[in-house]
């Protein structure tokens, strides 16, 4: 958001208020100068989203908030917060739009995206075709040398890391997540050569030397992601790389993870969710048991270390799931 609006000549503050350690107080202090104030909230930060959006309110301020709980509870979102916008779904050309307007007082209720006290006919924003014509995020504001070494998933072998996407969405349907709401059941990839560069800019000026790769799905298509391993081993680029967030169980081969490896993969992470089929029947996973197996052997034997994603209490659920998982 803050590279696609820089871009277009608008100044831009990034705030990572986890990261820094900072009050909702510090961030309102920090916020002083600004004309509109813009907050990505989780469902899990959503309490502290609501203090915060009244103290900027409080301020004068005029707050958008995106992100996942916006996008999929935005009315709830408004309402709750006080928030003046919510933005549903992919943020870049909505708060393009939305500043413009508001910089040159235009009609603001017919831009797609957006969810306003006003608004009565809301329109959902297609989805960016070519994800090669976004810039790279805002680096310079998210030096990787400037955070905790606290990854995601836990684990970390070398350090500054950073945080790539190559893809946006997922096409299944998996009824615990998130993504099917969010991306509408669709995905979308970036050219493996747009990826490369990305992560040689995140080398050569911040001294990067792990990449955790983030998407929902990096190796659904598996042409993509031989593409990304043969680039980073013919581009001599000396990294670890690992998936925190997860890859399915079901698209990996032995040839394919053999390739990870030696491209500088040390580390999968799979959604496993369940030891019992029916539960994972239940959840629309449509993974099999013996595929999971399959898979964390064929990683360990390639030398990669893998890691599962669990879930107790899923629909179905009794003690005799919850040990079949165990």
């Amino acid at each position: 958001l803050s590279s696609y609006l820089r871009q277009d000549g608008y100044h831009v503050k990034i705030i990572d208020g986890l990261n820094l350690g900072y009050s909702n107080d510090r961030i309102v202090e920090i916020c002083n100068d600004a004309d509109i104030v813009g907050i990505t909230c989780l469902s899990d930060y959503f309490l502290e989203t609501i203090d915060l959006c009244r103290k900027l309110k409080d301020k004068r301020k005029t707050v958008i908030i995106g992100g996942p709980h916006a996008t999929s509870l935005p009315e709830q979102t408004l309402s709750e917060t006080g928030a003046d916008y919510v933005i549903v779904g992919e943020g870049e050309q909505t708060i393009l739009e939305l500043v413009e307007s508001l910089n040159n007082g235009k009609q603001r209720n017919n831009i797609p995206g957006i969810y306003s006290g006003k608004t009565t006919n809301f329109r959902k924003r297609a989805f960016v075709a070519n994800l090669d014509e976004l810039p790279f995020p805002d680096w310079e504001q998210l030096d990787p040398r400037s955070y905790k070494k606290a990854p995601h998933g836990g684990l970390v072998r070398s350090f500054p890391v950073a945080p790539i996407l190559t893809t946006r969405g997922c096409p299944f349907e998996c009824t615990f997540c998130a993504s099917p709401k969010i991306w509408d059941k669709t995905i979308r990839f970036r050219s493996p050569e747009n990826v490369i560069e990305e992560i040689k800019q995140l080398v050569n000026k911040y001294g990067v030397s792990e990449i955790h790769f983030e998407d929902d799905n990096l190796t659904l298509k598996k042409s993509h992601v031989v593409a990304l391993c043969n680039l980073i081993i013919e581009n001599k680029i000396k990294i670890n790389w690992a998936t925190p967030n997860g890859i399915r169980v079901e698209t990996v081969t032995p040839d394919l993870l053999r390739l990870m490896k030696r491209s500088g993969c040390y580390s999968i992470a799979y959604g496993v969710e369940s030891g019992s089929q029916e539960i994972l029947d239940n959840i629309k996973k449509k993974t099999k048991l013996e595929t999971i197996e399959y898979a964390v052997n064929e990683a360990d034997k390639a030398g990669i270390v893998t890691q599962g994603f669990f879930i107790f209490g899923l629909p179905g659920e009794t003690s005799e799931t919850i040990k079949q998982t165990i």
